[in-house]
């Protein structure tokens, strides 16, 4: 037995007796020659399987047992890996993914609130916890393609408002990455190029929720050349865009969903003309730069808060899920950022989503034919709201319903406890396996394969 150069595992080195090597032994008997192949074959199968293994739990040697509970109580909280989720990969089958083990500090212990994965920026958790279950998990670092930071920033809510506070953010994911770079080769042959991160929250690899504050200070340094899973997404220039991206959904519970569904089928009556409730300004102030995106709000609620076909509500309200459900649009403005859970929520209860921000970059727009399920209206135009309104009702609304109930738009824009067929992680591996040019092993392999032709 030797150890291969890697030190990745262990081969067997045995030579077998030429049958006239020694003469004295062709007079055993059958028995001793079955034996002996039999002894051979055990020994190979036993150092083959314990290469496996391995192999198989790759972790670097500075490493101590402390961290492994971390992606175990993350498995252990989900249920049973439902038969659909299986096998559902399809072209990318062969991506795949390493997650890092980090210490709970960065991930788990956040998740003694229990709000950190159900609010509405709970897609880093969603993310993780799917990718630990997945097919394209690998525990061997060195056949991965993509790696995969588990670093929760959004569940540090502020005790004045109650909103998750992420100024703590950028050093946190600093201390993660010092600590992976050190303790692992892979951050620095790639310089970070092949390691994703998730930034669900509103000016994404900005982080910061103020739009001057997050544009001021840009993507962190030590972030630059990664992939960033994120939110936020516009079509024209923006600072918080200068790093490669994917655009991801909000993240809203599939199981209250589920529940408002049941009550509300999508098909069913919708007496509710044109719905929003959520914070609309009576007199706007012009704070950090955010005026027009409280214009708009201002606007729609002096022009229609009058108007019997036009429900809207300032004040927030536990079960309004099933508000949506009852409504034939439901406005979707812009907020403080562009993209609202509401577009989500929509989509996923039946109601035509009403998109008033402009130049918004959507989610999955492969996938989801925003353009054919929504309407969109100008910042400029939202006085005319009904008009507009009324024009899509008298044309084309029942195409638009027709096409928003189609179950495979719904559960592309959201995410499960495993990865199904088809929903938001399956779409974001997806969108990975679209860029295996910034993988280090797969560029290495190409490389190789061109020097073979």
């Amino acid at each position: 037995m030797a150890q291969p150069p890697n030190g990745r595992g262990y081969y067997v080195k045995m030579k077998l007796l030429h049958k006239h090597g020694r003469p004295h032994l062709q007079d055993k008997n059958c028995f001793y020659r079955y034996y002996k192949w039999l002894l051979w074959l055990s020994l190979s199968l036993y150092f083959f399987t314990s290469y496996l293994i391995s192999n198989n739990h790759v972790k670097p040697p500075s490493q101590n047992n402390t961290t492994t509970h971390v992606s175990r109580a993350l498995i252990q909280s989900n249920h049973t890996t439902p038969p659909h989720a299986l096998s559902t990969l399809g072209s990318f089958k062969y991506l795949k993914v390493f997650v890092y083990d980090l210490p709970p500090k960065y991930n788990t212990d956040w998740l003694s609130n229990e709000r950190c994965s159900k609010h509405l920026f709970a897609s880093e958790v969603a993310i993780h916890r799917a990718l630990l279950t997945s097919e394209v998990r690998t525990f061997d670092p060195y056949e991965a393609d993509f790696f995969f930071v588990p670093v929760y920033v959004s569940c540090n809510f502020s005790t004045v408002n109650g909103f998750p506070a992420i100024g703590h953010a950028r050093s946190l994911i600093a201390s993660a990455v010092n600590l992976i770079s050190s303790e692992y080769p892979f951050w620095n042959r790639s310089r970070g190029s092949d390691h994703v991160f998730v930034a669900s929250h509103d000016f994404g690899s900005c982080f910061h929720t103020l739009e001057d504050v997050a544009v001021a200070d840009g993507v962190p340094e030590i972030m630059r050349n990664s992939i960033v899973l994120q939110t936020f997404g516009v079509v024209h220039d923006h600072p918080c865009q200068k790093v490669e991206h994917v655009v991801i959904p909000p993240y809203v519970s599939p199981e209250s969903l589920q529940d408002t569904i049941q009550n509300f089928p999508l098909n069913g009556r919708r007496d509710i003309w044109v719905f929003f409730r959520g914070k609309m300004e009576v007199h706007p102030k012009n704070v950090s730069g955010r005026f027009y995106s409280k214009k708009v709000r201002t606007e729609i609620w002096r022009k229609f808060n009058g108007d019997r076909r036009f429900y809207l509500q300032r004040h927030r309200f536990a079960g309004y899920q099933s508000e949506i459900a009852r409504s034939v649009f439901c406005l979707c403005p812009l907020g403080w950022a562009p993209w609202s859970p509401r577009l989500v929520e929509s989509v996923a209860l039946g109601c035509v989503p009403v998109v008033i921000a402009d130049g918004i970059r959507l989610p999955f727009l492969s996938a989801v034919k925003w353009s054919e399920i929504s309407v969109t209206v100008a910042e400029k135009d939202v006085g005319r709201l009904a008009e507009i309104l009324e024009r899509v009702e008298a044309t084309n609304l029942s195409s638009i319903q027709r096409k928003l109930w189609d179950p495979a738009t719904r559960r592309a824009l959201l995410f499960n406890s495993q990865v199904q067929e088809g929903d938001a992680t399956w779409h974001v591996l997806r969108a990975l396996s679209e860029k295996l040019d910034r993988s280090y092993r797969s560029s290495r392999v190409s490389r190789q394969l061109n020097l073979d032709t």
